[in-house]
């Protein structure tokens, strides 16, 4: 959701990218192929603006708001969720998984994600609504994702703690980052500020990065831990 990146791996925080929206009033490129740079436009933005100071930062639809506020909690959710990803990607690839294009693409939705939230339906214009909205077809994705893993593993008997190796913890992480996010977004669907395909794919990313943690461990041949109550 930044004007400046070149490769989805190098991604931009998703509430700096807000600021940048507020000041620039220009367009912008997403991960996705929607485009909001302004052609013609070279000049690089600056990273600090200055304009948060006070402890306010602006949403899409040029809100002012505290950054206390429940959308710029949510967007850090979010963008602390990529992160989490982005990390678990990186032992992942160490490891030679072939499952990481899907989570640089997970990624680069999360910013289409952000871009959602950051455009509370009570201060947007139709232009604003339609160039964030979010669709159901990233949640087909995933359930088809999560389909083809489990098709492959075992049976899940048992409870299974976080574990199986640093690729498969690190993706538990990212999980259990996920599932504070969506905690964070579901009050703003439930007000009808933000699309509800959004909280769904929240949803069923949480599902999706548990099941690959579990591939993980099992093509790394490692053992996952099962819950035993202590004597």
């Amino acid at each position: 959701m930044a004007s400046f990146i070149t490769k989805p791996a190098h991604l931009r925080c998703v509430v700096m990218t807000c600021r940048l929206l507020s000041v620039h009033r220009t367009r912008i490129t997403l991960c996705s192929d929607r485009s909001y740079v302004t052609e013609g436009d070279n000049k690089v933005p600056k990273i600090y603006t200055k304009t948060g100071d006070k402890g306010f930062s602006s949403t899409f639809t040029g809100e002012r708001r505290p950054k206390e506020d429940h959308i710029f909690e949510a967007l850090g959710n979010t963008d602390e969720l990529s992160s989490a990803i982005g990390l678990a990607r990186e032992f992942c690839l160490d490891k030679g998984h072939t499952f990481t294009d899907q989570l640089d693409k997970i990624q680069c939705i999360l910013q289409d994600i952000g871009s959602n939230i950051a455009t509370p339906r009570s201060s947007a214009r139709e232009s604003h609504m339609k160039r964030t909205k979010f669709t159901a077809q990233p949640i087909a994705d995933l359930e088809i994702w999560i389909d083809k893993f489990t098709e492959e593993l075992p049976p899940l008997t048992n409870f299974i703690l976080p574990s199986g190796g640093k690729s498969s913890a690190a993706l538990h992480i990212a999980r259990t980052v996920c599932r504070r996010a969506e905690r964070s977004v579901a009050p703003i669907v439930r007000s009808g500020e933000a699309d509800p395909e959004v909280a769904k794919f929240l949803n069923r990313l949480s599902d999706y990065l548990f099941t690959v943690a579990r591939y993980a461990a099992m093509k790394e041949s490692n053992e996952e831990k099962i819950y035993t109550r202590p004597q």
